[in-house]
Formats: structure tokens, C-alpha cells, sequence
């Protein structure tokens, strides 16, 4: 599969619920008022022309590599009940930090692709310590289960610390040929790094869809986006923070320089 629904230059936005029961940031809210939230959000992404979505329980953190039962659960509901109300638009799962999970949620929902962070392949240093890669769990779990949903991985996601890095295009190709990834994520801490590694690992890998997996803003979208096959974005729609909502007007704004519309 080139590109997924056979959607070029395609441009998600981040659906990142409020914290999960059985986190630490959780206090009060009912799994039912979660749900709706995130619905609620899906709908003004929906309705600003966004091609999908990923869902992601960023808001559990601090999170371990191994994820809880409950994460697993919770998540399949609000994903679920997302594909439900919007089978229109791609969906992507993303499960803080378990690979493993993230496939098994999106198996159970029918979600068009799994995307794993940090930990597909090699090792990273991050705030919770150090994560592992789980391809070889993820192939065997797709083995056993027939699963057909795509894996895309990050490589050198930009807020850990790979040990034994390699070159970038090494590190992707590896990715993709040993580790049998469909598709990629990547981003740099600047834009100027974002198109660098880009055009390295095109070299290598000229036929595999890659996806911008941060750093984007209303600014510098429209340039990066000559270079990717899609974008994910969080921070900037949001104002900066990934635990506030998605400002509307901030939303319209990029999917217009994503799309490289007119702003009239």
C-alpha cells in the first residue's frame, strides 16, 4: 500500500483524550464524558477538511513501555466509537508507549494503520527510561493474528536519545527491511532538519510513504510538505500545548498551507 486510502499528501490531527482512569493525571471524569470529548473534537477536525486522525492517550503520561489492561480497553472504546461516528476519515492509533498495543487496539477497531513511537526498532533514552524496540513482538503478533494493518514507525523520534545511533537513512532502511515497517514517521528539531533527513532517506528508501511526525506549524507546513507524504500535527493547533483542545481557527489555518490553499 503506497499511500493509505490512496491519499497523497495526506494531513492527520491528533485526537489526544483526556486522561485515561487508572493514570495519574485522572481525577474525576467518566469514560462516557471522555468519549464525548474526543468525538466532539473529531467533529471540528472533520469538519476542517482534515484527511484523518490519530489517536493517542498522550495524556496518561508518565507512561512505562508495557501499557496497562485498562489503557488497552479505554482506548479501544473511544477509538472505536470515533470510527463509528466518522468512518470517513483515516485513522491511525498511537498507544503511549506499546507498539503491541497500539496494533491490537487497531486490529479491534479497524483503524487504518498503527503508528509506534520510540520503540520499533533499537533503543531510546526518554523520560521513563529506556525503551526497547518491539518489531520483532509486533511481527510475531501480526503472524499469529493475520493482521493487515499497517505498521508505520518513527525513526529517531525527536524527543528521545537513541543509543548507538546510526546515520538516519540506515537507521530508516533497517526499519523497512529488517523490520518490515510499511511506512515511516520523522522529524528534526528544526525545519532545516526535518528537510535534510528527508531527502537522506529518499535516497534509500525512494518508494516508502513517509510521514512528518512533528514540528510542523501554520509557518513552515506548506515548504515541508513538498518533501513528505503527510503530516501529523498536535502542538501547534493547540496553541502550543498538547493538553489544551484543538483551537479551531489555529486548524483552519494549517490544513490550508498543508493543502497550500488560499488563506482568502
Amino acid at each position: 500500500m503506497r499511500y493509505l486510502r490512496g491519499i497523497e499528501k495526506m494531513v492527520l490531527s491528533m485526537i489526544q483524550p483526556e486522561p485515561l482512569p487508572g493514570s495519574y493525571r485522572h481525577r474525576d471524569m467518566s469514560v462516557d464524558k471522555i468519549v464525548d470529548m474526543a468525538l466532539r473534537e473529531t467533529e471540528m477536525v472533520a469538519e476542517n477538511h482534515f484527511d484523518g486522525i490519530i489517536v493517542q492517550n498522550m495524556n496518561d503520561m508518565p507512561i512505562r513501555q508495557i501499557s496497562r489492561p485498562e489503557a488497552i480497553a479505554y482506548m479501544t472504546r473511544i477509538s472505536y466509537e470515533i470510527k463509528k461516528r466518522f468512518p470517513e476519515l483515516v485513522m491511525g492509533i498511537l498507544v503511549n508507549w506499546d507498539g503491541v498495543a497500539g496494533l491490537s487496539v487497531a486490529d479491534a477497531v479497524g483503524a487504518d494503520f498503527v503508528r509506534v513511537e520510540h520503540l520499533y526498532t533499537g533503543a531510546n533514552v526518554t523520560s521513563a527510561g529506556i525503551l526497547q524496540g518491539q518489531c520483532v513482538e509486533i511481527a510475531e503478533m501480526r503472524k499469529r493474528t493475520g493482521s493487515k494493518v499497517p505498521v508505520y514507525a518513527d525513526v529517531y523520534e525527536v524527543h528521545g536519545i537513541p543509543l548507538g545511533r546510526k546515520p538516519i537513512e540506515d537507521a530508516a532502511w533497517e526499519c523497512v527491511h529488517e523490520a518490515f515497517a510499511d511506512g515511516l514517521f520523522m522529524s528534526g528539531k528544526t525545519q532545516e532538519e526535518s528537510i535534510e533527513m528527508i531527502q537522506k532517506v529518499r535516497k534509500k528508501l525512494p518508494d516508502t510513504p513517509v510521514i512528518l511526525g512533528g514540528g510542523a506549524t501554520g509557518e513552515n507546513i506548506r515548504e515541508l510538505m513538498k518533501y513528505y507524504d503527510g503530516v501529523s500535527v498536535a502542538t501547534w493547533i493547540k496553541n502550543g500545548n498538547m493538553k489544551n483542545p484543538i483551537d479551531p481557527a489555529r486548524a483552519e489555518i494549517f490544513i490550508k498551507e498543508a493543502k497550500g490553499e488560499s488563506l482568502r
